[in-house]
């Protein structure tokens, strides 16, 4: 059985986590599996957004303790997260496309800051966010220091980072961490359809506006009015905004292309 499956359905690429049994932890073939799927993602013009999700009852719990304890593991944790981790959190946030994480339960570890990288994180009513990380002794990983404070607050995240409390959905949403929740009847059907949704918009204008929106993080205000004049006069240049106009003036629904 795949430890990821992988299928395309229209202009979304719907990636799922698959190893049930031991609530979607990532082994390295995991890890490295997934990073290049997020690379053949990248590259598939046909592929105009991404959606993450999990098999079972937990969305991902992180890194496979197990396989950290085999003795015949020769992958030690100095190895884990610039090989594993970073690779996957570094093709998400560099993905030219819309991210979609569907958080179909328990998000702990690595898999919860996995989770918080994407572009719009969505959760199940019943799903959770654990920073678990110092329950084993160890520190956040997978950008969740860089993601926590920014979407939460920084005393909030820290807090959580160091006592490693469980957040529910409905919680999560309130303080930011994700955009929103849906009962867990309606959940996949709801999800999926944001990202089909985020499959039909101009493409190259949502790259646009993820790369602006990262590189805030960093810039100075004056850097960040100057990027948005040079990213608004590409966008100006794209098929989809003349698309976009004409529609408008013709006063119908526009149909994008992703050019």
């Amino acid at each position: 059985m795949s430890s990821i499956l992988f299928e395309k359905i229209d202009a979304v690429a719907k990636i799922t986590l698959n190893r049930p049994d031991s609530f979607n932890s990532f082994t390295r073939e995991m890890a490295l599996k997934m990073q290049d799927l997020l690379d053949q993602c990248k590259n598939d013009t046909d592929v105009r957004a991404v959606y993450i999700t999990g098999n079972g009852k937990a969305f991902c719990a992180g890194q496979d303790i197990k396989e950290l304890l085999d003795p015949e593991n020769k992958v030690g944790m100095d190895r884990i997260v610039p090989e594993h981790y970073n690779p996957i959190i570094e093709k998400i946030l560099n993905l030219p496309k819309p991210v979609v994480c569907a958080v179909n339960g328990v998000a702990a570890g690595a898999g919860a800051n996995l989770a918080l990288m994407c572009d719009v994180t969505l959760a199940t009513a019943s799903a959770s966010f654990i920073q678990a990380f110092t329950k084993i002794g160890l520190i956040p990983d997978s950008g969740g220091t860089y993601s926590l404070p920014r979407l939460v607050g920084f005393q909030k995240a820290i807090a959580l980072a160091m006592l490693g409390d469980k957040v529910m959905a409905d919680e999560a949403e309130r303080m930011g961490m994700v955009y929103k929740y849906f009962p867990d009847e309606t959940f996949v059907d709801d999800t999926f359809a944001i990202a089909v949704k985020l499959s039909k918009m101009p493409t190259k204008a949502l790259a646009y506006t993820k790369e602006l929106f990262n590189r805030s993080l960093t810039n100075s205000f004056e850097e960040q009015l100057q990027l948005e004049a040079v990213y608004q006069t590409m966008a100006g240049n794209t098929a989809d905004y003349k698309e976009g106009i004409a529609a408008f003036v013709e006063k119908r629904k526009p149909v994008f292309k992703g050019e």
